[in-house]
């Protein structure tokens, strides 16, 4: 026959657990409402290089910012191309390797800015659509309407990147998330933020927004402008 001693010490320890479960449940309600997250830290120096900030850009684009949502986001490859492709955000990042890089871009206005950027390469992309052998063009289209232009070679003799981060944070709104082109020695308006869409094109003389309005369709950073 049990103890009433023995009685009482078990009725007390339910007691007290029971009381440690309400804490508990309490103190996870306080945490869930109270903590708020932290914007992540961006890097300003790499490799013993000084990074310029992400905010360190004018803002210059066509329609100002574009705030797209990756829900319903998604980017077209297509044109002369063996397999038209169409992916999400998620797919893009998991489906190809990724890649970083130091590269400073040069606006014609005089500024500039140097930023560690990640990314995929955009030569990865086209292979895996299979690029026509007569194809000239590779033509980025973004979502407020923006296109420029690059001759296909381009991505194939260089590295180029089209970046989902910049010094290690995604890539803002402002600064055209989910896709902004690096596009290494070529000046600011070949960089197109907002990346919805890339076609082949047998195209040479294609020209994109600002290309149209004078300046050189290469883009070359030794080239004047407006062309």
């Amino acid at each position: 026959m049990r103890n009433p001693w023995q009685t009482v010490i078990i009725i007390a320890i339910l007691i007290v657990a029971a009381l440690y479960a309400v804490d508990l449940i309490a103190l996870s309600g306080v945490r869930d409402s109270q903590v708020q997250e932290l914007a992540p830290a961006e890097i300003r120096e790499y490799e013993g290089e000084d990074l310029s900030s992400i905010t360190a850009f004018r803002e210059n684009s066509i329609k100002g910012p574009q705030y797209i949502a990756n829900s319903s986001y998604s980017l077209k490859v297509y044109g002369m191309v063996d397999e038209p492709r169409e992916y999400r955000y998620s797919a893009v990042l998991e489906g190809f390797p990724h890649y970083s890089k130091v590269v400073t871009l040069n606006c014609v206005e005089g500024w500039d800015v140097t930023i560690l950027w990640e990314g995929v390469l955009v030569r990865d992309l086209l292979d895996a659509s299979g690029v026509d052998p007569v194809a000239h063009t590779v033509i980025f289209a973004a979502h407020d309407g923006y296109t420029t232009s690059f001759p296909v070679e381009y991505f194939y003799e260089n590295d180029i990147m089209m970046a989902y981060s910049m010094n290690g944070v995604t890539l803002p709104p402002e600064r055209g998330y989910p896709f902004q082109l690096v596009a290494e020695e070529k000046w600011g308006y070949k960089w197109i933020k907002w990346i919805t869409a890339i076609e082949v094109s047998d195209d040479a003389s294609y020209q994109g927004y600002w290309e149209r309005r004078g300046f050189a369709n290469d883009g070359d950073l030794e080239r004047s402008f407006p062309d």
